[in-house]
């Protein structure tokens, strides 16, 4: 298989988009790290630069794994990380600042969250790691764990970013539901 073949294939994977009731659900551990997973992780990293994300958890690609991955530049190579059966162990701090998600299209909003973090977590190796952020990668980091744990941005927005969203929450869960 040639580049673009492989490339190709790896690409197929879709974001799942609110409301979708996988995006609710608690993830599971991941028991052990096999070629799936190793599979899966890569096919999420092409389909994560495909829409321009930053990070992608596993439940937004409908795997119900306790999986993700980011990368605060964007650019293919340069900081990837991938996070098994993540923990945040210490946040300290408070920071709002605009955040957007891959599975609810269109919605930017400023959610307060900690500034930093601290979180352990198993590497694509299957070694624990513990890993500092701050600023960016500690939001993605809280993102995307909130993601394994079923909660949404649009959970933690502020009132008068619920009601300014109205709309286009709305209209997702009704395209959602003509989908279905």
């Amino acid at each position: 298989m040639n580049d673009k073949d492989q490339n190709s294939h790896l690409s197929r994977l879709e974001i799942v988009k609110y409301p979708d009731p996988r995006l609710r659900e608690t993830c599971q551990s991941i028991e052990r790290i096999d070629d799936s997973i190793v599979e899966l992780v890569k096919q999420m990293f092409v389909t994560m630069y495909r829409s321009g994300g930053v990070g992608l958890a596993a439940p937004q690609v409908g795997k119900n794994i306790r999986l993700f991955i980011a990368n605060p530049t964007a650019k293919p190579g340069q900081q990837e990380g991938v996070y098994i059966n993540p923990e945040i162990i210490n946040a300290e701090g408070s920071a709002e600042s605009e955040e957007g998600c891959l599975s609810i299209p269109g919605l930017l909003c400023k959610i307060k969250r900690k500034h930093g973090v601290t979180i352990r977590a198993i590497n694509l190796d299957g070694e624990s790691i513990t890993q500092d952020a701050e600023d960016l990668l500690a939001r993605i980091f809280q993102h995307e764990i909130d993601h394994l744990n079923g909660i949404l941005i649009c959970d933690k927005m502020s009132t008068v970013a619920k009601i300014a969203n109205r709309k286009l929450l709305k209209d997702l869960e009704e395209q959602y539901a003509h989908n279905d």
